[in-house]
């Protein structure tokens, strides 16, 4: 199998490690149009099945000899033009899968479900860790009950060492934290879709030894098309996102300011304010770090009419020897994960559709532990709050 990966980042980056670790895959090809970056993926992946192209992803003649060799693309760059290269890679025989770009990403690209579908491929947005992985996992779960009842998604990552005020530092794209951060937050309550302010409905969250006081709050982007999904079939669903305490509070300041609008800060410039905080959430905030990821998917229902609960759970620290975040590496796992369960179609048919409908949750679990990436999974008794680790 051959895969490409746009975009030489960080992530983009670790999901071609994880590629070309793959004893099924035979070619890697990897496009970015900076000449360092793809200069410093070349040296941290001693591997020859790495190809490396200086070209940008909005350049269709010098993308289509390249995607004629492959047979999946993993996108893993924000782009606007994301229909144009989804079109381009499915008239090249290629599936596409990529990290989500906006929570609508899979409606956005409803109009090339016919073309997908005829040429038996499939286009499955929104494939990190959320959206991703914890969507496939709730859905997963939620099936395994005879009477599911409510689905709650806990997942963040930390740093290590906190610093104030934030006690944060991100280790991927400032624009999607403020993002997260200012969007409007889609759930489900009473059975049915409903919306919220982010940064609110905080509550305390414990995940044991070293992480027993910690916060949750509401943030927009996670659940990409879950809600619509389950709208009808379990009367509460939300994502929350986890942070050392006192975060939410400090950001709801910040943006109250008005630092996160697109307004411009005065005639003689083209800058906004969204741009100055960007830049100094780079400055302060950004870089590599040693940080934590802590995932929790709690599940409520009946089994056999007797009141359950399912609970996943991860704790993945940032691995040092390999130089990359647990962010970075949660959110590239999954996505070469799925790329290459499609490229080798174990997945049959094709269309446009989230990770959730496409890929078995099972089949996506043993990929990952196969890859290092342990998910408990424990089933109790009763409703347990999906605040507290496991008794």
């Amino acid at each position: 199998m051959r895969i490409l990966v746009i975009g030489a980042g960080a992530v983009g980056s670790a999901i071609a490690r994880d590629l070309a670790a793959s004893d099924e895959i035979t070619d890697v090809h990897i496009c970015d149009t900076s000449a360092r970056a793809l200069a410093d993926i070349s040296r941290s992946i001693s591997s020859d099945k790495l190809r490396s192209y200086q070209v940008s992803a909005r350049d269709a003649d010098a993308m289509a000899p390249i995607l004629e060799r492959c047979d999946a693309v993993v996108g893993a760059i924000p782009n606007d033009r994301i229909p144009e290269l989804v079109r381009l890679a499915l008239e090249h025989g290629c599936h596409y899968c990529d990290l989500g770009t906006s929570d609508h990403e899979v409606a956005d690209l409803a109009h090339l479900q016919n073309l997908a579908e005829s040429a038996g491929l499939w286009v499955v947005p929104g494939c990190g860790i959320a959206p991703g992985l914890v969507n496939v996992l709730c859905l997963h779960g939620v099936d395994r009950f005879d009477d599911p009842d409510a689905a709650f998604i806990r997942v963040g990552a930390i740093p290590q060492d906190p610093k104030p005020p934030f006690k944060f530092n991100f280790s991927w794209s400032a624009e999607k934290v403020l993002d997260d951060y200012t969007g409007p937050v889609e759930l489900i309550e009473n059975g049915e879709v409903t919306r919220c302010e982010p940064l609110t409905r905080l509550e305390d969250i414990s995940f044991g030894e070293g992480f027993e006081d910690l916060e949750a709050f509401c943030t927009a982007g996670g659940l990409a098309t879950l809600p619509e999904r389950l709208k009808g079939k379990v009367r509460t669903l939300d994502l929350k996102t986890i942070r050392w305490p006192g975060h939410a509070d400090r950001m709801r300041f910040v943006i109250g300011l008005g630092f996160a609008e697109a307004k411009s800060l005065d005639v003689r410039t083209h800058l906004t304010y969204r741009d100055v905080l960007v830049r100094r959430m780079r400055q302060r905030l950004g870089g590599h770090q040693r940080d934590v990821v802590l995932m929790r998917i709690v599940i409520h229902g009946k089994v056999n009419g007797v009141p359950r609960t399912l609970r996943y759970e991860l704790i993945q620290y940032a691995d040092p020897t390999q130089g990359i975040s647990a962010m970075k590496h949660c959110t590239a796992i999954p996505a070469a994960a799925i790329a290459r369960h499609i490229a080798a179609g174990n997945v049959p048919g094709g269309g446009v559709a989230p990770p959730e409908v496409v890929i078995p949750g099972q089949l996506l679990l043993d990929a990952l532990k196969a890859r290092g990436l342990e998910i408990s999974e424990a089933w109790e008794d009763g409703f347990v709050s999906p605040t507290q680790g496991a008794r």
